[in-house]
């Protein structure tokens, strides 16, 4: 077979999640930092982490709430209005630059639009799915101990006649609640100060656990468990996914799906949810179009110190360059493209720019000498990668399941599992051993290194748990092709290397990044 149909197969393959379940590694990789057990999870929605408990706590029973009425609670109209509002603009934006693609809601359109119809049904809910352990996010707010992530996938529930080995069908959307891992008087029910090495501890023991169902639920409610800290009260803001359009493949295009992102913080003064920008969401419309703000963007990001955290992965960029909705579209490719959200912003990609090579090559001289060590951008071609993963959309577009990094486990099939359907990204189950690394130094008192590498390959931290898997140097994993002579190769990216026996195979000639497939004879 040809090597770059090949990669593009693969490519689609682990976009659209088909690839087969992962191989069970001897210990769980989210072991300490995510509860994907099925049993548990169904469990823990039937009780104070349903969404209807977390959004109206004052509601006394468990009865799930329906989307429609999810969406009419006072603290949620804002966020369906702004979701709304979304469509209209995705919709006139369609019509502006592809008049002659038709879109709406049903098959016989060239770009199919998510059925809003969903969202205010009565057999349709969101459904607990995950919880993610996010405290290697402790960077931005040491006190408040980084997040804890309740994942809520929407999902069709029975209807009157459907047999009980029915498999309820998961619709393309995600309603995240983002909850500060400690808040409140940060005192525990014994009246004892909640540290941030506390709740590592727990959430690491509890990854020690050989429970499944509801014991485990149990357990991590109970009074030493990680879940007894954290309740509605702790909610900061909301997180949405949805797939608002796809494409077929046709004469005309290739195929493509659209994921709107958006998030929302929490107002308590107000009790409600409100539209607010994205972190580190750069807006390049708008820098693109503002000749005085891409130069404000450039003098701010290339400052030494500002750049080390950009590489780092810990910046937290200003609000006034960022955007309030992202759409991400996939499959994005690996060469550059105007599906990316950096696209445009570097010097040679068409039409006006932010950044040229000389000054991205110049900040980095700058930096180097008022001692700053940068591990991941050592070039031009980092730096622009790093334009691209630092944003809410190019993360979502790098290793991830459609526009999905935690799609979640279906508890609600007929034989729930976590074994035969992936619960979350190549990313995501990459991403593990830094998380956890990160909790362990919390646990244990010591300063967590909270940096991260690019999202297409992950730190390994001394450990060997991902050497020869599609996370890291194994099949299907993200690579360099190296060439000759060696000063060409890019400094940031020419030690992604392949496990042995295996190649990196590219898809054209416009990038050196590609995948490791099996060496050719």
């Amino acid at each position: 077979m040809n090597p770059a149909l090949r990669f593009l197969g693969i490519i689609f393959a682990l976009l659209c999640g088909a690839l087969p379940a992962r191989a069970a590694p001897a210990a769980a990789l989210e072991r300490g930092t995510a509860i994907t057990d099925p049993l548990a999870l169904r469990e823990l929605d039937g009780g104070r982490f349903g969404i209807g408990r977390m959004l109206w706590p004052e509601r006394s029973a468990n009865i799930p709430l329906t989307s429609a009425q999810s969406f009419t609670l006072a603290s949620m109209v804002p966020v369906r209005q702004a979701i709304d509002a979304e469509f209209d603009r995705y919709i006139a934006r369609h019509n502006n630059s592809l008049p002659n693609e038709t879109i709406g809601v049903g098959d016989g359109f060239a770009f199919q639009l998510f059925d809003r119809i969903q969202l205010d049904a009565a057999d349709t809910r969101f459904v607990l799915a995950g919880i993610v352990n996010r405290m290697d996010r402790a960077y931005l707010d040491e006190a408040g101990c980084g997040e804890i992530r309740l994942i809520y996938r929407l999902t069709r529930t029975k209807t009157p006649g459907t047999q009980d080995t029915a498999i309820l069908a998961r619709l393309p959307m995600t309603l995240i609640l983002i909850l500060k891992a400690k808040a409140g008087d940060g005192i525990d029910r014994n009246g004892k100060p909640i540290t941030c090495s506390e709740i590592a501890r727990r959430w690491l023991a509890a990854g020690e656990l050989s429970l499944t169902g509801a014991p485990l639920a149990q357990k991590l409610l109970g009074e030493d468990g990680p879940f007894d800290l954290i309740d509605h009260r702790n909610i900061d803001r909301i997180e949405t996914n949805l797939q608002i359009a796809h494409a077929r493949k046709s004469a005309v295009r290739e195929f493509r799906t659209d994921y709107l992102l958006k998030v929302f913080r929490y107002d308590a003064r107000l009790r409600e949810f409100q539209e607010a920008p994205m972190e580190n969401q750069i807006d390049r419309d708008r820098l693109l179009a503002d000749d005085k703000l891409g130069r404000e963007f450039k003098s701010w990001l290339l400052e030494p110190k500002h750049l080390a955290e950009f590489d780092s992965g810990t910046i937290l960029i200003p609000e006034r360059f960022l955007a309030n909705s992202a759409v991400a579209a996939t499959p994005a490719g690996s060469g550059n493209s105007g599906l990316q959200p950096e696209f445009g912003l570097m010097q040679g990609e068409g039409g006006k720019s932010v950044f040229s090579e000389a000054d991205v090559v110049t900040a980095l001289k700058k930096a180097a000498a008022d001692g700053f060590k940068l591990q991941n951008i050592r070039s031009a071609g980092g730096f622009e990668r790093r334009l691209n993963d630092v944003t809410c959309s190019g993360c979502h577009q790098t290793r991830g399941i459609g526009g999905f990094h935690f799609p979640g486990v279906d508890w609600m099939a007929a034989k729930p599992s976590n074994s035969t359907v992936v619960p979350a990204s190549p990313h995501f189950f990459g991403d593990q051993v830094r998380r956890r690394d990160i909790l362990m130094a919390v646990r244990d008192g010591r300063t967590p290194d909270y940096s991260r590498g690019f999202a297409s390959r992950p730190q390994l931290r001394g450990s060997t748990e991902l050497v020869g898997t599609e996370y890291s140097d194994g099949w299907g994993a993200h690579c360099y092709a190296t060439g000759k002579p060696a000063a060409s190769n890019d400094a940031s990216f020419r030690a992604w290397t392949c496990a042995e026996g295996l190649a990196c195979q590219v898809s054209g000639k416009a990038t050196r990044i590609g995948m490791c497939f099996v060496q050719s004879r």
